[in-house]
């Protein structure tokens, strides 16, 4: 190759030129075009992980339950009675910036193809979503494309949306988070796995058709997103179709109850050279494919664009030779294309021929182990002065004023609108729907085991300090999950951060993985998969974007032994005294509270006190199964006072409450860890008040539920604020005001 050509190569790869260098030092020569393109998509941070892989080793990913964890499409961790859970949360979004509704929806087709391809029948979903101020134009176009693309795939394709969670903030109006999660079930001999085996075996083509939709998906996925480039990005989204996804997940699990296949893997990011170099790689073998055998829906493709598209619902599998008409019945039965496009070679090589030509002859493992870097990280400028928040300087109403306003904050108010546009029944698993602390699935009638999932996350408390705001989503899920009476069983993760290459960003990354680290070794919970994100920005001045709230989401799924005893939000009974459990003032830091009466995110969040917080969550959890409590829901956004009026809301009755002494804003709004308002028989008082001194746990005694209205009073010293009553009907009116 002319040192022209070479040069002309190298920028096909959209590398750095340390990169470039690096695939010429593997492979002993200039990659050709082709290669270069394979290259430049397996070395982006969305599929490579450069910047991130040395630094997620620090999180736990090993327990008694984990039969799979990170590596893999999905980690599988075992529930007992010869089941086991298929669990991973992904992000799509820079596609649903440029496109809501097809990035959206692929975003829920391509998880639900990682849990199929663990071998596991997909059975719940869960989304968490990030916009700007809904009252911006931009901001509410983009949530409703989403939220439309969310509903259009997941209730055609026949997999309920459980639950989830939608936040606003000024710093995603132009990059908005689209993050979902997919939970499946699997008998425990029947795992799936990805590594390719058996020298001879055939590569099947599985689903539909390939098109040119999607080509560099995960490139444009590893960049900024820019304006100028929106139509030209546009071209990089897939176009997904659920009638054929539903049908693919039944031929999957019919090819694979065969008994044939080997190994599996969904042609997702970089597509069929994704799958064929990372399942090459993970079996220390060679493939020798056929460009000329893969089905096609567009005539005239060339070469780099089939082996780069990421048209969706395709999977591609390893079958053994004698055995793959069987597995390629089920395809065919189902309407799908099934074509042997190439076989396993001991050799450990993947070579690539069209036209009869050979275009690749590489080291499948040069291709699927990307570069592993180690950025540099700094503090960012001025954190701890952004730390000292001075409560009185707040601008906030009065109590009353502030707590409608909390209501009706599009972090806080019902999500109906949403919701109800998903279909969360479809497979009549769910008990629980979406509007609780946590989504609660039936499993199994007799006995009558169950799953709790929820998924949080909290970029105020990360931008202002990453570890505690990380240790403090990871502690907010274990309390949802408590709220149902669930014992976590594992985690799944998506860190959306900005560019990695801007030490301020990086230090942030660093620290959140402590942050989750600490949090889930306190809890005993393993991080068994999940996804990072990286570049989330859009054009800014001063040489470099405007970059997301630093926002790691965690989705987290536990077991319940009695799903009849699943716990509820709402007070149930007149008459039944309110307790809080866990500390009773939280702190203003970047709380809900500080944030919507000022520009900006200041002040510091509360210390996750981990041991204290693995106590409260573990005496709620045991309260909840033991029957002792009525209603239980835990205070996070907005504090104990939001908390009190959602109770009150959710149960359809007020309540009389006297609140701790200590300073107004604090006790009513501060938040802090693992802190639940439950309601409970007076019977039953002083054996919750012994479960909670075993466990360490503060109780208080705040009032009685009942009544027509919330009425909310402070006991102690001067300064407390006056009483406050608010009927019924106009707490309902404010948390349900929310339009979308």
């Amino acid at each position: 190759m002319t040192r022209a050509a070479a040069v002309d190569t190298a920028a096909l790869t959209g590398l750095p030129v340390s990169d470039y260098r690096e695939i010429c030092r593997r492979l002993g020569r200039d990659p050709n075009p082709v290669e270069a393109r394979m290259y430049g998509v397996m070395w982006s941070e969305h599929c490579g992980y450069k910047h991130s892989r040395a630094t997620l080793r620090r999180l736990p990913t090993s327990s008694p339950r984990v039969l799979t964890g990170p590596g893999e499409n999905a980690g599988v961790v075992s529930i007992g009675r010869g089941w086991a859970l298929a669990f991973k949360m992904e992000s799509h979004n820079h596609p649903s910036a440029v496109d809501p509704y097809n990035g959206a929806a692929t975003g829920v087709g391509g998880i639900i193809r990682d849990i199929l391809a663990m071998g596991a029948r997909p059975v719940a979903l869960l989304n968490s979503l990030r916009f700007g101020p809904l009252d911006d134009p931009r901001a509410r176009r983009l949530c409703s494309g989403v939220v439309a693309g969310i509903a259009g795939y997941g209730n055609a394709v026949g997999v309920p949306t459980v639950g989830g969670e939608l936040l606003t903030a000024a710093c995603y109006r132009d990059n908005p988070l689209v993050n979902v999660a997919c939970l499946g079930l699997v008998r425990v001999d029947r795992v799936a796995r990805s590594a390719a085996e058996g020298s001879g075996s055939a590569v099947l083509y599985a689903g539909a058709r390939t098109g040119r939709d999607g080509i560099g998906g995960a490139a444009f996925a590893s960049t900024e997103l820019d304006e100028g480039r929106a139509q030209a990005d546009r071209a990089s989204v897939q176009m997904g179709d659920p009638f054929t996804g539903k049908l693919l997940i039944e031929a999957t699990l019919e090819a694979l109850a065969t008994g044939a296949v080997t190994a599996i893997q969904d042609m997702g990011a970089a597509g069929l050279t994704c799958a064929l170099s990372e399942m090459a790689a993970r079996g220390r073998v060679g493939m020798a494919i056929d460009l000329d055998r893969v089905p096609l829906r567009e005539a005239g493709m060339r070469p780099e664009e089939i082996l780069l598209s990421e048209s969706q619902e395709r999977m591609l599998l390893v079958v053994r030779a004698e055995e793959v008409e069987r597995a390629a019945a089920a395809y065919r039965r189902w309407g799908l294309a099934a074509e042997v496009i190439g076989q396993v070679t001991a050799d450990p090589r993947l070579r690539v021929t069209a036209g009869g030509r050979t275009i690749v002859d590489l080291p499948p493992e040069t291709l699927a182990d990307a570069p592993i870097y180690d950025p540099p990280s700094a503090v960012p400028a001025g954190l701890e002065a952004r730390w000292r928040l001075d409560p009185a300087a707040v601008p906030a109403p009065d109590p009353l004023e502030a707590l409608l306003l909390l209501l009706r904050h599009p972090d806080v108010a019902s999500k109906r609108g949403i919701y109800e546009q998903y279909d969360h029944m479809v497979g009549v698993r769910t008990v629980t729907p979406p509007g609780a602390d946590a989504a609660v699935l039936r499993l199994i009638t007799a006995p009558p085991l169950g799953l709790a999932l929820t998924s949080d996350g909290n970029g105020r408390w990360c931008a202002s300090d990453p570890r505690r705001g990380s240790a403090l989503s990871v502690i907010e899920a274990a309390a949802n999950l408590a709220c149902a009476g669930a014992e976590p069983l594992a985690v799944t993760d998506c860190l959306n951060f900005g560019s990695p290459e801007r030490p301020e960003v990086f230090w942030t990354f660093r620290e959140t993985i402590e942050g989750i680290a600490e949090a889930c070794e306190a809890l005993g919970v393993p991080v068994i998969g999940g996804n990072v994100s990286f570049y989330n920005e859009a054009e800014g001045g001063e040489g470099h974007g405007r970059a997301v709230f630093p926002t790691p989401v965690v989705a987290m799924v536990g077991l319940l032994d009695d799903v009849t005893r699943a716990g509820r939000m709402g007070f149930a009974r007149e008459g039944d005294p309110i307790v809080l459990l866990g500390a009773p003032g939280g702190t203003l830091g970047a709380s809900l509270y500080q944030h919507a009466f000022q520009d900006e995110v200041r002040g510091r969040p509360s210390d996750p006190e981990l041991e204290l917080s693995a106590r409260a969550i573990a005496c709620v959890r045991e309260a909840v199964r033991s029957g002792l409590v009525s209603s239980v829901h835990d205070a996070s956004d907005g504090g104990i006072a939001v908390a009190l009026a959602e109770s009150c809301v959710a149960g359809g009755m007020g309540a009389s409450v006297t609140l701790p002494d200590g300073p107004v804003a604090e006790v009513w709004f501060g938040e802090g860890p693992a802190r639940f308002v439950a309601s409970l028989p007076p019977e039953r008082l002083d054996a919750l008040s012994e479960l909670a001194c075993r466990n360490g746990v503060p109780v208080h005694v705040l009032g009685h539920a009942g009544g027509p209205a919330l009425h909310l009073a402070q006991a102690g010293s001067a300064g407390a604020a006056d009483p406050i009553e608010l009927p019924l009907a106009q707490l309902t009116e404010a948390w349900e005001g929310l339009e979308v």
